[in-house]
């Protein structure tokens, strides 16, 4: 039988399209800003000198990897703070938020002197004595700002949940748009500054970053005044504290755990060869910057799916991710047009037109570009579901299974088909679709089991 558009089924759909799109557009916005500001430091530097091009490349994996563990504290918040709300609990929305900024600086703390002192690691590690050098000027700088940086994640997390998104797209793109200009003045010595190089690029970096804390707490205070959000920000609340902790540490591994299978992946390119190289990363970039729709959506779902859950709806909560992983295969789906169709203009945008290892490079880019298109419907499915998974605040067996699909599945996959059976570059990337599609699958059908569970409270899923 057809459903007329008027039915309540259609109509639900409909909403929950437009919740999510309401939500997520500025979410996935916000996403792309950000990524635009790694970017355009990567632009600028390479503009200024290769060497500190290549040691901002080292500096920032460095800076990443420390982020994007700390960042789960602030991730745990999204969902904790929406089911709270969806309760009408302010107190707990409170607790949680405040715990979130109280763990975000403890670890960027703790992190800190690893950065400060990384330059005789970076040396013992092999590295070019000048790289090794200006990186860790880069990071002994930039070190400063991640606490402040970390601290943004939980502010974010915090606002979207309330379903407070627009200011999130505006603010970031404002710290995309300074990050420019600070970058043009303190890399390059224009309008009067000094020219500091890749110091320069550290000190834009720091000063952009308390901007925008500044900008989302004055916001978070005025917008959210019945949440009381700083009112006795120094006073420890230990139940409030274990609970973001305990979310928040599986949510930081399993961060790790993905950009660590990409970070392999780039490794065992180079024992591929140069040009490879250059693709992988010219192609990785591309889909990177696609990856980010599904990560404002995957949060956009994290938020819905709290609400839901705090409410015990299980209905909602299936429905709404029902919808959200089909507005992501959309996503996909026209992503994969474009890496088919127009390969060579996407990856031509990255390579100077007199190199001479254009041809190659596009040719092998071109190739990277279809496995790409082949792991967007998976990419997109594991981190929806795992978006849905973050919302039912279900992180440890989660972490387990992105452990097991990409290390113990994904790198072994790639290691054999481009190695092995001799698939090279095109291998490699095959490897990750078969890591990312076990974890897709794995998320999706962890998920499914446990939304059929939360309509039974005080039965553990």
């Amino acid at each position: 039988m057809t459903t007329s558009p008027d039915t309540p089924r259609a109509l639900t759909a409909r909403a929950h399209a437009h919740s999510l799109l309401s939500l997520g557009l500025p979410l996935i916005g916000g996403q792309l800003a950000q990524y635009s500001v790694h970017l355009t430091d990567m632009v600028m530097i390479g503009w200024y000198d290769v060497t500190a091009l290549a040691a901002l490349t080292i500096a920032g994996t460095i800076f990443f990897v420390f982020f994007i563990v700390g960042s789960g504290f602030g991730w745990a918040v999204m969902p904790i703070v929406a089911s709270a709300a969806g309760t009408d609990d302010d107190r707990q929305v409170r607790r949680v938020t405040r715990m979130g900024i109280w763990l975000s600086i403890l670890f960027g703390a703790a992190a800190m002197p690893f950065m400060i002192f990384s330059e005789p690691l970076l040396l013992a590690l092999g590295q070019a004595p000048e790289v090794a050098e200006q990186a860790g000027l880069y990071l002994a700088v930039a070190s400063i700002g991640m606490i402040p940086n970390l601290v943004i994640v939980v502010l974010r997390s915090y606002l979207s949940a309330l379903e407070l998104t627009r200011i999130v797209l505006i603010v970031t793109i404002a710290m995309a748009l300074l990050n420019v200009a600070l970058n043009y003045a303190l890399i390059f010595g224009n309008w009067g500054a000094p020219e500091l190089g890749i110091v320069g690029a550290a000190i834009a970096s720091i000063v952009l970053q308390v901007v925008g804390v500044i900008w989302l707490v004055l916001y978070a205070a005025l917008k959210t005044p019945q949440y009381a959000l700083f009112r006795n920000a120094l006073r420890p609340d230990w139940e409030g504290f274990r609970r973001v902790f305990s979310l928040g540490w599986p949510i930081g591994l399993t961060n790790l755990a993905e950009v660590g299978l990409f970070s392999a992946s780039s490794i065992m390119m180079g024992w591929v060869g140069t040009k490879e190289l250059a693709a992988h990363g010219i192609a990785l970039q591309i889909a990177s910057a696609t990856f980010m729709i599904h990560i404002g959506l995957s949060q956009a779902v994290t938020v819905r799916a709290g609400r839901a859950y705090g409410r015990r709806d299980e209905a909602g909560l299936r429905a709404g991710a029902g919808v959200g992983l089909a507005l992501s295969m959309a996503a996909a789906f026209f992503t994969i047009v474009a890496f088919l169709t127009i390969p060579e203009l996407l990856i031509g945008l990255f390579i100077a037109p007199d190199d001479p290892a254009r041809p190659e490079i596009l040719a092998i880019g071109a190739l990277l570009l279809a496995a790409a298109a082949v792991f967007q419907f998976v990419d997109a499915a594991q981190v929806m579901a795992l978006g849905m998974l973050r919302g039912v605040q279900d992180t440890r067996v989660p972490m387990v299974i992105a452990v097991i699909a990409y290390w113990g599945v994904g790198l072994p996959a790639s290691l054999a088909l481009g190695f092995t059976l001799g698939f090279g570059a095109v291998g490699i990337w095959a490897g990750l679709v078969v890591g990312l599609a076990v974890a897709g699958v794995l998320f999706s059908w962890r998920f499914w089991r446990r939304s059929s569970r939360i309509a039974l409270p005080g039965v553990p899923a």
